[in-house]
């Protein structure tokens, strides 16, 4: 059965030429073939692709690391006066930065690559600094019963290796989401998302080309027979290369094209407005919008709006995103941090997150009009502790 070229030749009038005689009557060199090429799933190809090189997954990741740093963590539970030092090392985990700071780098790592790792360096069995690491530098080393014994750090030529079976608390806090089929290693929802990130940043690559170059689609360069307008075989291949080398791929898009000697240009392929790179670019946008769990609308990204209002899909973004998160890493500290401080609760504290005041505001309302519950009981309902007598 024919190929699709030896159709399309047919087609355009093309008849092969005997071996080693000039070609003679309509000839074409197809454009604009390829396959599509993606990223690496990889921590550091995903972070250049996508945090530093596309404008949607920097503003995600800055948004959740942003607003889930700016909550902060309150100690509860019957060892939270002991455990008082734990609020302070938060506050001031190292000379160099403060906590807010620290907590927003180790969310930005996590939804960057799926890992955080937070290194403590003790005094006398307790952490006296707290150190986000970069998570391309770190690697789990498994011990006979397959979970960490050991994290290699590699930085400066040099690897430092981190025991986690010292007395006390273990030096590395290791952080992760939740992956399916990796016992050691989180998923970055920029992995989830990397097929709708190669298609936003290649939509804007492709308009970027068209800007430069001018559009062309592509399509079928076709030889007319007449007086001078016949190729040889060497010329044939000469043109073909040519087109394939200066012509083809994102970087070309919208090159213009030199003809000449009877030569005309047919194109095949759908123009730009055709294939609609805009909504194609829009709609990976909303996808990647979606693997990070926040509102198409805070993104300020148009369709598939289906909040009212932006203080309802902020509401839904924290509720849905920020709280969960924060709350996950607040147990994560305080059961590593344990055996230095005893036991104790870190929360999230809702009263200082504005875009939840509604909620707040609706549940004081309902429990003082509950004459059935005793003052202590609606302080335990709203997270306060037992009120004292006047």
């Amino acid at each position: 059965m024919p190929n699709l070229i030896t159709r399309l030749a047919r087609a355009a009038g093309y008849v092969p030429a005997a071996k080693g005689a000039p070609l003679g009557g309509p000839a074409f060199i197809l454009t604009g073939e390829g396959r599509a090429v993606w990223t690496a799933r990889d921590g550091t190809a995903l972070a250049r692709e996508g945090f530093q090189r596309n404008a949607v997954v920097h503003r995600a990741v800055r948004l959740v690391a942003e607003a889930a740093a700016s909550l902060p963590l309150i100690l509860t539970g019957p060892g939270a006066e002991a455990a008082r030092p734990v609020a302070a090392l938060l506050a001031r985990p190292n000379p160099r930065e403060g906590g807010a700071r620290l907590m927003e780098t180790l969310y930005g790592h996590l939804m960057v690559s799926g890992n955080a790792y937070l290194e403590a360096v003790s005094l006398d069995g307790r952490p006296r600094e707290l150190y986000a690491l970069r998570p391309d530098r770190m690697r789990v080393v498994p011990g006979p019963d397959g979970w960490p014994a050991a994290y290699d750090y590699a930085a400066g030529g040099r690897t430092l290796r981190y025991d986690q079976d010292r007395e006390g608390v273990p030096p590395i806090l290791h952080l992760s989401l939740f992956h399916p089929t990796d016992d050691h290693y989180g998923l970055s929802p920029m992995e989830a998302a990397a097929v709708a990130l190669d298609i936003h940043n290649a939509a804007g690559a492709w308009n970027k080309a068209l800007l430069d170059n001018a559009a062309r689609p592509s399509g079928a360069l076709v030889f007319a027979n007449g007086a001078g307008s016949v190729l040889s075989e060497a010329q044939f291949s000469r043109l073909k290369g040519e087109l394939e080398a200066n012509y083809q791929g994102a970087g070309n898009a919208g090159r213009p094209l030199l003809l000449e000697g009877g030569l005309d240009w047919k194109p095949l392929a759908l123009s730009p407005k055709d294939m609609d790179f805009v909504e194609a670019k829009a709609a990976a946008a909303r996808e990647i919008a979606l693997a990070f769990g926040v509102p198409p609308l805070l993104l300020g990204l148009a369709g598939d709006n289906t909040h009212a209002n932006y203080a309802e899909a902020n509401r839904a973004f924290y509720r849905q995103t920020v709280i969960p998160l924060v709350r996950r890493t607040a147990d994560s500290l305080a059961h590593w941090l344990e055996p230095a401080f005893g036991p104790a609760s870190l929360e999230p504290d809702l009263d200082a997150v504005e875009a939840l005041a509604p909620e707040r505001e609706s549940l004081w309302r309902r429990l003082q009009g509950a004459a059935f519950l005793t003052a202590d009981e609606k302080r335990a309902a709203v997270g306060y502790g037992p009120g004292t007598e006047g």
